[in-house]
């Protein structure tokens, strides 16, 4: 062989061993196969929704989903924050409907999964969660008798279909909801208890219906399941699934050194629990102190699992039943959220404090104390190189 040869074979052995086959522990490769797409189970029946996974259901969920009717002024709608084409959220630090909201918006797929909703967690169903961003006076900023009659003006005729009678309107205020205006909260306190459970119960149903259509929702498949679906079966990868030797050091700083797999896990890449990692108060915004004070707003909520407006019985309300309820490590502490498409949706964390994933790895290998209660984080020590190579292989959960 001629030195020529030799420098040849062996530039293409490196290339092999930096792209081609990586080089994972046995352990490394189970924790790579456990988040892989392939890996996500069947979605669970939702027993509090009956109307679930009924496609009629969804279909009236869909159109409502996107129907500026369902606000107060008829300029907003679900999809008005939840863009279809930008992985139903928005690409603004906070949320904008009626008004600006406090915090950003959060992409929906894969979120029937989820066990709680909001950053917080203050609801504690797909269906719970729908109803909030409608009586929200900066979301959509509606009321529920204008909603129930909303819906028997425009949708009659399906939702009767699905849900069976409406109630008879007749006599009940135009607006009215205990959580609007005081006017409105006026005339919803001049109802009979009779009147205020038919409007309760069509609006239950508005948000069974918009769930039925969200459970659709799925994260797609990208470059890592791909990469992990090869390195799993000891294929050779091809095409995209070639990792290069930066996001190969990613992975394994993900999983090892960095430590990130520890709340981002399983194939949507989330814990779905709460933790304080120290990220600072957004600036100009009200004081949010996060999952601590969301306690006692999903044990108010009337939509909740132990609510009269639950399908099924209470077998289902484990999570609600179980729930940490006064902790310190709930003070200021945010939902975990999917990693999967993230790298194409800055800004980041609950109130878009950080503009980039950058700055998001840089605030997780510093780890600055929270200005409330006791951050989960402790210092990485972490070179320039491998900052660059986290991005690097959180970018390939968007491709």
């Amino acid at each position: 062989m001629t030195r020529l040869s030799r420098l040849v074979a062996l530039i293409l052995l490196a290339m092999s061993a930096g792209c081609g086959k990586p080089d994972f522990s046995d352990s490394d490769k189970r924790t790579i196969a456990s988040l892989a797409l392939n890996t996500l189970p069947a979605l669970k029946p939702d027993t509090t929704n009956r109307f679930a996974d009924v496609p009629a259901a969804a279909a009236l969920g869909s159109t409502l989903f996107f129907d500026q009717g369902m606000s107060g002024d008829g300029t907003v709608s679900c999809s008005t924050c939840h863009k279809i084409d930008r992985q139903f959220q928005d690409d603004l630090p906070q949320a904008v409907g009626v008004g600006r909201t406090n915090r950003r918006t959060m992409a929906l797929a894969g979120v029937a999964r989820d066990p709680w909703f909001f950053w917080d967690g203050r609801r504690d169903s797909l269906w719970a969660q729908a109803l909030a961003p409608l009586e929200n006076p900066l979301e959509q900023a509606g009321n529920r008798t204008a909603f129930a009659r909303y819906i028997k003006a425009r949708f009659g005729e399906r939702y009767e279909r699905i849900f069976g009678p409406l109630p008879d309107f007749a006599g009940l205020p135009l607006n009215a909801s205990p959580l609007g205006t005081d006017a409105e909260k006026a005339a919803w306190n001049s109802m009979s208890d009779a009147q205020r459970d038919a409007i309760n119960s069509v609006f239950a149903n508005i948000g069974k219906a918009i769930a039925a259509f969200e459970r659709s929702i799925e994260p797609a498949q990208t470059r890592f399941d791909r990469f992990a679906l090869d390195l799993a079966t000891g294929a050779e990868p091809k095409g995209d699934a070639i990792f290069s030797e930066q996001e190969i050091l990613g992975l394994k700083l993900f999983i090892g050194k960095g430590n990130c797999v520890t709340c981002h896990s399983g194939p949507r890449f989330t814990d779905n629990s709460f933790h304080n990692t120290g990220v600072p108060p957004a600036a100009g915004l009200p004081p949010d102190r996060g999952r601590i004070d969301a306690v006692a707003q999903v044990l108010g909520d009337p939509f909740n699992c132990f609510g009269a407006f639950r399908d099924g019985d209470a077998g289902a309300c484990g999570e609600l039943r179980f729930m940490v309820k006064d902790s310190p490590e709930l003070i200021r502490a945010y939902k975990t959220p999917s990693l999967r498409g993230a790298a194409t949706r800055p800004p980041y964390m609950h109130a878009g404090q950080f503009s980039s994933l950058d700055e998001v790895v840089g605030h997780y290998a510093k780890a600055s104390p929270s200005v409330e209660g006791a951050s989960e984080l402790h210092p990485l020590d972490l070179s320039d190189r491998e900052r660059a190579a986290l991005v690097a292989f959180l970018q390939t959960l968007s491709q």
